[in-house]
């Protein structure tokens, strides 16, 4: 019990560093030993398993026992997460003329020929309009987050009418819920092992050789994206120095999401964060779903400059008006990601059509897509989760200034 205490006493972040390293070490020395990835599956089943029902738990509870006051947040972190995604599309434009990547397109086209890309953007736009309707049941269990926030707003609005009882055993269960999350988030290093060691020991290292400057230009442009962009967003709405507030959620927020690939796992965590950021349950229980399915800045990105490097690699002319309708197209479909088989690279056929680029060739890009994901995916959703955070903060703190309250950050 005491080598348990003084482990649990060592800060969260260190534990995952440790268990980072050890994953690492195991999956370049024995490979073969592939129970070691048991620990990863579990941290992010059980993280996937819970976070559909505390999600909808925690919305439902805030809004039946809201008192009201917070639209004007909710106004300002939606066009935070909007503008954020539309400047990191644009971010990605440039940075594609500046650095015309080309890619092999050969041997990946199988990689996605079982896969089905949306065909235009109203069909992206009326899938992610069906899902919100989606049975509330079926929502739960197959952790549709779109048909999830919808009917938890239904129902809690609904709710408002209801007895005290009532509102008060929702907010009993949330709060049980999150207990779990706490104890779940707290094997984190174990589970984060067994992620780093299935990522090293399938892929290693290769994956530079061949699409090296593909991967870089992608995890630039995110970075730049973060560290920059979002930072002078977040600069010019609080009108301070933005990052302290930026290193706390990426240390919080970013480090697990670059593991776990899955900004609903990450829902939890994001919660969490607020929790200790003292922020207002009722607005971040609804803000951080809701900024799972619209803040797409990585999605952005990755539909822009993939989109792009098919364009510089089968030599069609883009001109930079037309780019920045590209831009502007990712992110509406960025948007609907979340509601899309495959995620943002099963956009990419849909960027691809607009300069006319044949869909096999479209495809090949889905197939690279998933070859680099290993960290293009790990990168787009650790920008994209820790955004949420970040921009559901800020909104906050914003309507803190404003009423003369002192920032914690």
């Amino acid at each position: 019990m005491n080598l348990f205490q003084k482990w649990m006493n060592i800060s969260l972040v260190l534990r995952i560093f440790v268990g980072l390293v050890i994953g690492a070490i195991l999956g370049l020395l024995i490979p073969s030993q592939a129970w070691i990835s048991i620990f990863g599956d579990v941290f992010v089943g059980a993280l996937k398993g819970i976070a559909p029902i505390l999600v909808f738990v925690l919305v439902a509870s805030s809004l039946a026992n809201a008192k009201g006051g917070n639209a004007d947040r909710f106004r300002v972190v939606i066009i935070l997460y909007m503008v954020s995604t539309l400047i990191a599309a644009f971010v990605a434009v440039c940075m594609n003329f500046a650095f015309k990547v080309q890619v092999p397109l050969t041997g990946v086209e199988n990689v996605a020929e079982d896969l089905t890309p949306p065909g235009s953007v109203f069909e992206v736009l009326k899938n992610l309009c069906l899902g919100f309707v989606t049975n509330p049941v079926s929502a739960i269990a197959n952790a549709n987050y779109i048909a999830i926030l919808f009917w938890a707003v239904v129902i809690g609005l609904a709710m408002k009418a209801a007895g005290d009882g009532t509102k008060k055993f929702f907010t009993d269960m949330g709060e049980a819920l999150s207990m779990v999350v706490r104890w779940v988030i707290n094997c984190a290093p174990f589970g984060i092992m067994g992620l780093v060691f299935n990522a090293v020991s399938t892929s290693g290292l290769a994956i530079f050789k061949q699409y090296g400057q593909l991967v870089a230009l992608l995890v630039i442009t995110m970075l730049l994206t973060s560290l920059g962009i979002n930072a002078i967003i977040v600069a010019l709405t609080l009108k301070r120095n933005p990052y302290p507030l930026m290193w706390y959620c990426i240390k919080r927020s970013a480090i697990t999401a670059f593991f776990t690939r899955s900004s609903a796992a990450n829902i939890p965590v994001n919660m969490e964060l607020c929790k200790d950021l003292g922020l207002d349950e009722d607005m971040y229980s609804v803000s951080i779903p809701l900024g799972s399915t619209i803040n797409m800045d990585g999605a952005a990105v990755t539909i822009t400059t993939l989109t792009l490097v098919a364009c510089w690699t089968t030599g069609v002319e883009v001109t930079f008006p037309m780019a920045i309708l590209l831009s502007i197209v990712a992110t509406l479909s960025a948007c609907g990601t979340s509601g899309v088989a495959g995620g943002s690279l099963l956009l990419v056929p849909l960027g691809c059509a607009m300069f006319g680029i044949p869909t096999d060739i479209a495809m090949q890009m889905v197939g690279i897509g998933f070859i680099i994901s290993v960290i293009q995916d790990s990168v787009e959703t650790a920008l994209n989760s820790s955004g949420d955070a970040i921009f559901t903060a800020t909104a906050e703190f914003y309507s803190w200034k404003k009423e003369g309250r002192e920032l914690p950050l």
